[in-house]
């Protein structure tokens, strides 16, 4: 077992303090922790002390049977109950998966996030309907965001997703949006593999572009996929 008083000093913090912090600003923060505002927070601490305490966390959380683990989510960290116990908070949380995005507003987000940046034009040129309802939507949901305006006739606004994004499907950024070649694979891959991709974004957008290849989406310019999203 980790015994705390057998660890040094941290930035002239004891051990297992930094570890007690460190942990209540994780249960009390409602997004990722990243590792700059935790060192606003605690200006003791340096970057790589910060990864060294999720680290030692996460062997205590192992060592101890915890049901949770701090995992990496659109670059900061975040406590997430580990997949067995799915089940059990998706029940608690029955009444909220209500409030789960429509087919409409899902499919549309897999072409912002596939195609990114993209305008409005350019989605119902794939959808095939108008989407100004659905784009309100999931500006109100912070899920995407205005990202400028194309040099086009009328300048029209260009669309992109956000890090609230990221936090909904799962995602550490946009790097891990899986290739829609291998769409077919992972929806039906092993636990690992699925984990890897964010469960809630296999569950919930992945079919949506898989129902969308057949209509002309494919990925966006590589150069869109290097770039975080804004908040």
């Amino acid at each position: 077992m980790v015994n705390f008083e057998d660890k040094p000093n941290i930035s002239g913090i004891e051990s297992y303090s930094a570890l007690a912090i460190f942990e209540a600003l994780l249960f009390s923060s409602d997004e990722p922790l990243t590792a700059t505002r935790v060192r606003e927070v605690v200006p003791e601490l340096k970057g790589f002390e910060v990864r060294k305490l999720v680290e030692e966390l996460n062997e205590i959380y192992r060592q101890g049977g915890r049901p949770y683990r701090i995992d990496t989510i659109a670059e900061g960290f975040q406590l997430f109950t580990l997949p067995e116990y799915a089940p059990y908070v998706e029940r608690l949380h029955a009444k909220r998966q209500q409030a789960r995005l429509s087919a409409r507003a899902l499919e549309t987000l897999a072409i912002v996030a596939y195609k990114q940046p993209v305008t409005r034009h350019d989605i119902e040129e794939i959808r095939g309907v108008s989407v100004d309802g659905v784009l309100k939507t999931l500006l109100s949901r912070n899920l995407i965001t205005i990202a400028g305006t194309a040099d086009a006739p009328g300048n029209p606004f260009i669309y992109k997703t956000t890090r609230q994004f990221l936090e909904y499907f799962g995602l550490k950024s946009l790097k891990e949006l899986p290739k829609l070649k291998e769409l077919d694979e992972i929806v039906e891959a092993d636990s690992e593999a699925r984990e890897k991709f964010g469960d809630a974004f296999l569950k919930e957008i992945a079919p949506e572009i898989l129902g969308m290849k057949e209509h002309g989406i494919s990925e966006g310019n590589e150069e869109s996929q290097e770039h975080h999203p804004d908040e």
